[in-house]
């Protein structure tokens, strides 16, 4: 899906307030902490609550393989004037279907502050910058109308609700389902104002999305 210029763990995406950058084991303290939390996991799909530290580190593994193999594109969200300091996470990954899929959470005492909408913009712009991908897919939670806001703000388009397997919360869960496509993102590109710069070198707002 991604191309080689992802596929090395000194990649990153840099916003206005925000460094994107590969998940670090030095991460994994901040990661449980954050994502640990039951008003961030019980958004998502697949982070359990209570959240152990063997299962971060194993995330952080399995996240920088799948970067390294380009079948997904998982970052750690930090700000910029802090870049060591892990305060979310944004990915883009195939859904069960193959289909790109964009997820996010962002730890309860970064919310609030436009920061998920910030970090999910920047991976929307490298998806469709550095792949050949026609349209993106997300969903939501019927009970975070939160996420929901943050997708909608980044000119995404709601397809419907459906039910969706929630692993980690022992279920199937309705969800509302969104796309955005190409053409979308093409339109929309007055968001640049926040400022990406792609490089390589040698609170409500910010609830999980599903």
């Amino acid at each position: 899906m991604f191309p080689d210029l992802t596929r090395d763990d000194v990649f990153r995406l840099e916003t206005r307030r925000l460094w994107l950058r590969w998940a670090r084991q030095a991460d994994a303290q901040a990661l449980v902490r954050l994502a640990g939390e039951k008003a961030v996991a019980g958004m998502t799909a697949r982070i359990p609550h209570p959240l152990d530290p063997p299962t971060v580190d194993t995330f952080i593994l399995e996240s920088r393989q799948a970067n390294a193999d380009g079948r997904a594109l998982v970052m750690a969200i930090t700000p910029r004037r802090h870049p060591t300091q892990a305060i979310g996470i944004v990915s883009i990954e195939p859904d069960p279907d193959g289909a790109p899929h964009l997820g996010y959470w962002l730890g309860t005492p970064h919310w609030g502050q436009g920061l998920a909408t910030e970090a999910a913009r920047a991976m929307i712009d490298a998806f469709f910058a550095y792949t050949e991908g026609s349209e993106l897919t997300a969903s939501a939670r019927v009970v975070n109308p939160a996420s929901r806001r943050v997708l909608e703000k980044c000119g995404f388009a709601s397809v419907g609700s459906g039910l969706q397997a929630f692993p980690a919360r022992g279920g199937v869960f309705p969800v509302d389902r969104f796309r955005l496509d190409r053409r979308a993102w093409d339109s929309l590109k007055t968001w640049h104002a926040a400022g990406l710069v792609f490089e390589r070198h040698d609170r409500a707002e910010c609830r999980a999305g599903a």
